[in-house]
C-alpha cells in the first residue's frame, strides 16, 4: 500500500533531509507539504520547501501556508540557538535557486482537513515541527481526530529535553497546541530525542553525496556539514548529527523501524516543566491513542536513508 503523506515543515536542514527521505521512499507519495515556524519564519519554510522540491525533481508538490506563530502569542522571532544550528536562511546558508512557484491560496489548516476527508486511512500526516497547524485543524473540525493518522518529530518521554531538562525543542514552541492534539484522540506516534539522537549521521556520509556530483548531492552534502558542524558545539560528544525530521517520515512509511511504547501522553502547560511531554494520568486507564518510539533499529534506518537519498541525488 502507498502511504499518502503530508509533512508539515519549518523547514531547516533536517526538514529538508525529511523533504528528501519521502521522495526517495517508493512506499510513500508526498501529496503535499505544510509550513510552519521554528527553525525558521513561516515564510521562509514555504520559500525552502519550493526551492528543495524543485531541487529534487518534484515541482508538482503543492505547499500550503500554515500559521506563523503559536497559539497563545502574537508573533514569533527565530531563536538565535536555531539560526546558528540551521544557519540564517535555513538550510546552512548554502545557496539555493529560489522556485518561481508559489505557495498554494489554500491554507494548511483548510488542506489537512480535505485530504483527511479525501484519503482516510492511506493518509499520514507528519508534523516535524509546532503542532500549531494540527492544533487549530481539529479545532476547526473535531471529527478529524477519528480520520486522521499522525506521526510527529518532537518531544522526550524516557531523555531530557534539548531546550531544558525536560523540554523538546517543537513541543516548546507551542505547548498548548501540543497538548490539545496529544489529548483530542488522535492516533498519534510521538517520534521523540528518546529515538532521533541514535540516527546520526557524519561526513564520511555526506561525502557520499558530494562525490556523486550532482547540484543535489552537492546542496545536500554541504547544507548537512554545517548541521554536523553545528552538533560539534552543541552536543560535541555525540558523533554527527540527529536525523530527527528524517526518521518522523521513516516511521510514517515503516512503522517496524521503531519500538513503541502505548501511552496516552499530555503536556506540562504551567511551572518549571512546562513543554514537558508525559504520560497523561487522567487517562491511565482509557483506550490508548497515542504511543512513544522508545527504541529504534538505528543501523537499517540509516542504511535506507542513505540508500534512498543517494539514489535520489544520484538523479538530480
Amino acid at each position: 500500500m502507498t502511504r499518502k503523506l503530508i509533512l508539515d515543515l519549518d523547514t531547516g536542514i533536517d526538514d529538508a533531509l525529511a523533504i528528501a527521505y519521502a521522495l526517495g521512499s517508493p512506499e510513500a507519495e508526498l501529496i503535499g507539504i505544510t509550513t510552519t515556524y521554528g527553525n525558521v519564519l513561516v515564510e521562509d519554510s514555504a520559500r525552502n520547501s519550493l526551492a528543495v522540491l524543485d531541487l529534487l525533481g518534484a515541482p508538482h508538490v503543492p505547499v500550503y501556508p500554515g500559521l506563523p506563530h503559536a497559539l497563545a502569542r502574537d508573533g514569533f522571532e527565530v531563536l538565535e540557538i536555531s539560526a546558528f544550528i540551521h544557519g540564517r536562511n535555513g538550510v546552512g546558508d548554502v545557496a539555493l535557486t529560489p522556485s518561481p512557484r508559489a505557495a498554494e491560496g489554500t491554507s494548511a489548516v483548510d488542506f489537512i482537513i480535505e485530504a483527511s476527508r479525501t484519503h482516510g486511512e492511506d493518509l499520514v500526516y507528519v508534523p516535524t515541527g509546532p503542532l500549531t497547524n494540527l492544533a487549530a485543524a481539529l479545532e476547526k473540525d473535531p471529527g478529524l481526530a477519528q480520520r486522521l493518522t499522525v506521526v510527529l518529530m518532537g518531544g522526550a518521554l524516557t531523555v531530557s529535553g534539548n531546550v531544558s531538562p525536560w523540554s523538546e525543542a517543537n513541543i516548546s514552541q507551542d505547548p498548548e497546541a501540543a497538548d490539545a492534539v496529544l489529548r483530542s484522540g488522535v492516533s498519534a506516534t510521538m517520534v521523540g530525542l528518546d529515538v532521533t539522537l541514535q540516527t546520526l549521521l557524519t561526513y564520511e556520509h555526506t561525502r557520499r553525496w558530494r562525490d556523486l556530483g550532482t547540484a543535489a548531492g552537492t546542496f545536500l552534502a554541504d547544507m548537512t556539514d554545517y548541521y554536523i558542524r553545528a552538533y560539534e558545539t552543541t552536543a560535541p560528544g555525540l558523533g554527527g548529527c540527529g536525523l530527527h525530521d528524517p526518521l518522523a517520515v521513516g516511521v510514517a512509511v515503516d512503522p517496524s523501524l521503531v519500538t513503541m511504547l502505548p501511552i496516552n501522553l499530555a503536556v506540562d502547560l504551567a511551572g518549571p516543566t512546562r513543554g514537558r511531554t508525559i504520560g497523561d494520568v487522567a487517562r491511565l486507564s482509557a483506550p490508548r491513542t497515542s504511543r512513544a518510539a522508545v527504541a529504534v533499529d538505528a543501523e537499517r534506518f540509516l542504511a535506507e536513508f542513505m540508500s534512498r537519498i543517494t539514489a535520489l541525488a544520484r538523479g538530480r
